[in-house]
C-alpha cells in the first residue's frame, strides 16, 4: 500500500455538545478540499484503505460506524484519540465542541501502470 491522500479538517458542533456531529463536519471539511481522481482514472476507488483519526476531548461519545459511513470509498478504518477542544466559556447551550481529522488514503500501486517515485 502506498499513501496517495492525506487531508486535515475540523468541524464544530455550536450548541449541542454533540462530538459525532463534530466529527463529521470536520470529516467534510477534509474531504471536501479534494478530488479523488487518481482513484477513479484507475477504476479501483473501492480498493482504497482510508484511515480516519478524529480528535474530542471525549473519544468514547464519537460514533466510529457514522464516522467511517461519511466516506464514499474504501475500506475505512477508524480512531478516535483525546483532542479537539471544548470551549466552555459560553455556559449552557452556547458551548462549542471542536473536532479535527485526519483523513489518509493509501493504495496498492503494484499492478497499476504508474510508478510512485522515491
Amino acid at each position: 500500500m502506498q499513501p496517495l491522500i492525506l487531508e486535515l479538517g475540523m468541524g464544530a458542533d455550536v450548541h449541542g455538545k454533540d462530538l459525532t456531529k463534530a466529527a463529521l463536519r470536520a470529516i467534510s471539511d477534509a474531504i471536501r478540499h479534494s478530488s479523488l481522481t487518481l482513484f477513479h482514472a484507475y477504476k479501483h476507488p473501492s480498493e482504497m484503505v482510508v484511515e480516519v483519526t478524529i480528535g474530542v476531548q471525549a473519544p468514547d461519545e464519537v460514533d466510529k460506524a457514522a464516522v467511517a459511513a461519511a466516506l464514499p470509498f474504501g475500506t475505512v478504518n477508524v480512531t478516535v484519540v483525546k483532542g479537539g477542544l471544548d470551549d466552555r466559556g459560553m455556559g449552557g447551550a452556547e458551548d462549542i465542541s471542536l473536532a479535527v481529522a485526519s483523513v489518509k488514503a493509501w493504495l496498492d500501486t503494484s499492478d497499476h501502470p504508474f510508478a510512485l517515485v522515491k
